[in-house]
């Protein structure tokens, strides 16, 4: 598997919101393993963080906006393409404005400065979700629709057709991520002069010029509108070029603005939170049903890997039977609640508990219904997990570990006598400084019965 990837330095640029028309720095800083994208807004008390998830989107007019404990980011997509079109996994995006510069109206400022900043691989294996079936989305209203089937990697098709002659109908096509540099990357955002002008009137596009937005001309210009965009542009003429758009501006690629709606794709699909190893096409895409498909497959992703039940073969050897296991944890009966350790590796570890009716808590917890108490699921699990931190040290014996902090506690089905337990933990960050940070699973049956977040300290012994 490839490897998360992050930058080696910090690197910021200058620019204005397009809407908001306020000066703004951006500063891409490097980020941990498994953090993904978190955006941070400097100019406010506490320098509060919104993660780059689809739960976080709370319109969708004028570009993706995100918001979290009454916290926005607007226009969040050209950015979040840059850092998927580069393949970077984990990114902190500091501003001291609600809404990064616009720039040229496309990624390629963002990318020229992430790639100057450098990108480095980091320890973790990059997390993939891999399409098996068509997954589609479709809004009926306006007809625009995506969907997602297999293929051997990433790729995004964009169909485009608004109805009107200047534009006509387009398509843009990405095979491969490593070509978004080249040929997605310098595509600018784009509006009808209908639209424009809508804007205009009613105070919001107050950073645009005619540098950062092709504008096709689906009307006729009158003297009024002709005034009006010399005065919001601040220029002593403006004409419109044969191909029917306004002049100062040179399209990059025939197809430009299927390109950016491609770009946009992108940028929007990043709020899954989760790479992707399939083909997207997208007919007539937009922010909105870009991203309520982002919210369907985020779901359908969340709820795979909650129910992606481990396959193991519980009748091999183990790697660590429970005298192996009691060489390394304190614990002892009737306290220790694994029974073998059946994989382990730098970052995950699977164990197995056979669940009897002799377990002594049994005897008093709903002893006319036994049921395992969630607890010591818990327990058993940080168990698990210790096995994990432990293989850190050269001296597993001579060392304790200890619960620091349990979050996103589920319990979603009982266990009862008879139930074998298989747990599954997952490193999320490299430990550091004797501290571990988990992910950990438990599932019987075929099912998941329960999870949590488990954050401990290795100690050694006094």
């Amino acid at each position: 598997m490839a490897k998360q990837r992050t930058i080696r330095k910090e690197v910021s640029l200058k620019g204005v919101g397009l809407h908001t028309g306020n000066e703004v720095t951006l500063t891409f800083k490097p980020a941990p393993n498994n953090t993904g994208y978190t955006f941070v807004r400097t100019d406010l008390e506490g320098h509060p963080a919104i993660e780059a998830e689809v739960s976080y989107v709370v319109n969708t007019q004028r570009g993706t906006n995100l918001e979290k404990d009454g916290v926005t980011i607007q226009t969040s997509e050209h950015v979040l393409a840059a850092c998927v079109g580069l393949e970077i996994d984990n990114l902190i995006i500091e501003l001291d404005a609600s809404e990064p510069p616009i720039m040229d109206g496309s990624s390629k400022f963002f990318v020229e400065a992430l790639e100057k900043a450098g990108i480095e691989d980091q320890e973790c294996d990059r997390e993939e979700y891999v399409v098996k079936e068509v997954i589609s989305y479709k809004d009926e209203e306006s007809g625009s629709e995506i969907i997602v089937m297999p293929a051997d990697e990433y790729q995004v098709t964009t169909m485009v057709d608004f109805g009107t002659k200047v534009l006509g109908t387009q398509n843009a096509s990405l095979n491969n991520l490593s070509d978004f540099k080249t040929e997605i990357s310098d595509s600018r955002t784009f509006s009808f002069l209908h639209e424009l002008e809508a804007l205009l009137d009613h105070g919001l596009i107050k950073g645009g010029d005619l540098n950062n937005a092709i504008v096709y001309v689906d009307k006729e210009l009158s003297p009024e509108t002709m005034e009006k965009l010399r005065g919001a542009f601040k220029k002593d003429n403006i004409s419109v070029k044969p191909n029917g758009i306004l002049d100062n501006l040179t399209l990059h690629h025939p197809n430009e603005a299927a390109r950016h709606k491609l770009l946009d794709v992108i940028g929007d699909l990043a709020l899954i939170g989760t790479r992707i190893r399939g083909k997207v096409i997208a007919n007539k895409p937009g922010h909105y049903v870009n991203t309520e498909f982002a919210k369907k497959l985020s779901k359908i992703i969340k709820n795979e890997k909650r129910n992606n039940i481990p396959k193991y073969d519980l009748d091999q050897e183990p790697l660590m039977d429970v005298n192996e296991i009691m060489n390394i944890l304190p614990h002892r009966s009737p306290f220790l609640l694994v029974d073998k350790i059946i994989e382990l590796t730098g970052e995950t570890v699977v164990g197995v508990k056979n669940v009897t009716m002799n377990e002594p808590f049994f005897v008093g917890h709903f002893p006319g219904k036994p049921v395992m108490p969630g607890v010591l699921q818990v327990e058993a699990m940080a168990q698990t997990g210790g096995i994990l931190a432990l293989k850190s040290v050269p001296d597993p014996e001579n060392y304790l570990t200890f619960f620091m902090k349990i979050d996103n506690v589920k319990f979603k089905r009982q266990v009862v006598p008879g139930d074998t337990l298989i747990f599954k933990l997952e490193l999320l960050a490299p430990i550091r400084r004797g501290i571990c940070q988990m992910q950990a699973y438990a599932y019987a049956n075929g099912k998941l019965v329960s999870e949590a977040i488990l954050m401990a300290q290795i100690v050694k012994q006094n």
